[in-house]
């Protein structure tokens, strides 16, 4: 991966919050007219490395959110390429108004990356919670939005920002990923899929730190089933890959979608949206935080809770598997 000055085995020894900071320093090497903007979080979110080695292109708005994604559509009229961190829930939903109208519907190139996404930081209760940010921030015009699966896609992700015109989401957790790449070098492209597995049983379509656990999932249900069941890392989920989608429709039949997200409006919409259109009969369910708000714990906690664990989801591939959706398998008889 170009760039990359870290090798595999630091990043094992680092968040994947400290691999973007790590990744956006090495990129404010590169271009200088990226700068950052923190809102009184730049520890938390790791941007304050920037901060350090850049200190003349770092801003620091304190406790003003919405301050700050104005200033920062500001910067980029101006020509400079804002990257802006602080936690998902303080993007998504504090500074609506401001990512809406002043970034999105100018479409400025600000750089988006939200840290403590999901139910990561479930110990710190429902109000630093996010599991609506995915939802929101698709529905926004202009839009591209990553949710990468560890560090070392994180970085990606960041590379990949600045090379896409206009606003840009990436939505990371708080704490320490598990590794889902051995190596960098694996393929990644904005708006493609990532094949962790291959399969003809079942497709399980997942996203962030859901992915390492589908993949742990699959890996049961071949040993202990005789499964093979097909795991599709889908990073981006806007622009959404509908050409992997419409082939694990065509070819598996059965899909389940796997997010720390609630299941209105995320990943599971996103890809319903788009196997629905291709007319054929399949089973889906999507897995995720059900419409409330969730309780409090640790975010291992908190997945198994909700089904969205290694255990949950080979319960419910078992359970899809059982299901008879259609009295044959032909296609004749479908649109």
């Amino acid at each position: 991966m170009s760039g990359m000055t870290f090798t595999m085995l630091d990043a094992t020894k680092m968040s994947t919050a400290e691999i973007y900071g790590k990744t956006l320093c090495d990129l404010g090497e590169e271009h200088k007219e990226i700068v950052g903007l923190s809102a009184d979080l730049a520890k938390s979110t790791k941007i304050g490395m920037f901060g350090e080695k850049f200190p003349e292109r770092f801003f620091n708005v304190g406790i003003a959110e919405q301050n700050m994604f104005g200033m920062a559509a500001g910067m980029a009229k101006a020509g400079l390429v804002p990257y802006v961190s602080t936690f998902a829930v303080f993007t998504s939903m504090r500074a609506l108004d401001q990512v809406h109208t002043d970034i999105c519907y100018q479409n400025l190139d600000v750089k988006m990356i939200a840290t403590h996404a999901g139910l990561s930081f479930g110990q710190a209760g429902s109000t630093h919670h996010c599991t609506e940010d995915i939802a929101i921030m698709r529905s926004m015009a202009n839009m591209t939005v990553i949710v990468p699966a560890d560090g070392v896609e994180t970085a990606h992700a960041v590379r990949a920002a600045y090379g896409r015109k206009g606003p840009v989401y990436i939505r990371i957790n708080r704490g320490f990923d598990q590794a889902v790449y051995e190596r960098p070098d694996y393929g990644f492209e904005l708006g493609k899929a990532v094949t962790m597995r291959e399969g003809t049983d079942l497709t399980i379509i997942a996203c962030g730190s859901t992915v390492w656990r589908a993949v742990e999932a699959a890996r049961t249900l071949e040993k202990v089933d005789g499964l093979k069941v097909r795991v599709l890392n889908m990073h981006t989920i806007k622009p959404i890959d509908a050409e992997a989608i419409e082939r694990a429709v065509r070819e598996t039949r059965r899909i389940i979608t796997v997010e720390d997200h609630t299941t209105i409006g995320g990943l599971g919409s996103a890809v319903a949206e788009v196997a629905a259109g291709t007319g054929k009969s399949f089973s889906f369910r999507r897995l995720g935080v059900p419409d409330c708000f969730s309780i409090i714990g640790l975010h291992e906690d908190l997945l198994a809770h909700y089904g969205i664990d290694e255990n949950g989801i080979a319960a419910a591939v078992r359970e899809t598997m059982g299901r008879d959706f259609e009295a044959d398998e032909n296609w004749d008889d479908e649109v």
